[in-house]
């Protein structure tokens, strides 16, 4: 039985007529360039996204909100008795 190692093989030099990008597109220099790249990439990031219907939005937001509410009383709650405590202390 041989034991066989894989090597990577050799990568190309970079030579003059390689630019060290991936992807087909050639990037274009400069900063509007790489702005206009960005966009690209975000609107293509934002094709990806996969968008709550309205009804789902709905009982999101509405969690979100009982949730804040929720927490707004049991602060104000722990609000008003720390300051009751701390008043009995030392006033």
């Amino acid at each position: 039985m041989t034991d066989s190692v894989e090597t990577p093989e050799p990568r190309e030099p970079r030579g003059e007529g390689s630019t060290g990008r991936r992807g087909g597109r050639r990037a274009k220099k400069g900063p509007l360039g790489r702005l206009a790249r960005f966009y690209r990439q975000v609107i293509a990031e934002l094709r990806k996204v996969v968008w709550p219907s309205r009804r789902q939005l709905t009982t999101y937001t509405t969690a979100v909100i009982v949730f804040v509410i929720v927490v707004i009383c049991l602060l104000t709650v722990l609000d008003w008795g720390f300051s009751r405590t701390v008043e009995y202390v030392f006033g």
